[in-house]
């Protein structure tokens, strides 16, 4: 009976945390939970795929560096929702809403997923087993397609704003 107990307890404490960063994060919870999996899930590959590669050795050098890179990956999802407040802020006054807050933070973390498990791939395929022929190609191609999204949204966006002012 005591081990159902804690199991309820667990269950109920990984309800309410995952329904509470839900609700703060909105459109971005299932990113940034994807994300977290996929750097967990890198990390862990790199160390199983370095005996593999040229040094053949675990380097706590590598190790830090790659937490440093992961570290660098949140603060570059952190910039994205910057962006997103600020444009909500400044387009507000306009009366202009968005239809979703924390776009680029979501499509910037989606990017980063996208590396992340091209990451992945490679680790397993260093250790020696084969991955689907098709995998790493797709995957490969939504991270380009996110690229281009973000990048036409934005940039060429700026382009066509241009373009109006001059007609």
């Amino acid at each position: 009976m005591k081990n159902i107990d804690k199991i309820t307890i667990i269950k109920v404490i990984a309800t309410t945390v995952g329904s509470s960063l839900s609700s703060i994060l909105g459109v971005l919870y299932i990113p940034v939970k994807l994300l977290v999996v996929c750097n967990i899930a890198d990390y862990i590959t790199g160390l199983m795929a370095a005996p593999s590669r040229d040094d053949g050795k675990v380097s706590s050098y590598k190790s830090i560096r790659g937490i440093f890179k992961k570290i660098a990956m949140w603060i570059l999802i952190v910039v994205g929702a910057v962006v997103d407040e600020l444009l909500m802020y400044t387009t507000s006054p306009f009366g202009i809403q968005g239809e979703v807050s924390y776009l680029i933070a979501a499509a910037v973390a989606v990017w980063l997923s996208c590396n992340e498990l091209i990451s992945i791939l490679e680790n397993v395929k260093d250790i020696g087993i084969k991955i689907p022929k098709g995998l790493l190609p797709l995957v490969k191609n939504v991270a380009k397609k996110t690229e281009d999204s973000i990048t036409e949204k934005i940039v060429k966006g700026d382009d066509q704003d241009d373009k109006d002012e001059r007609n």
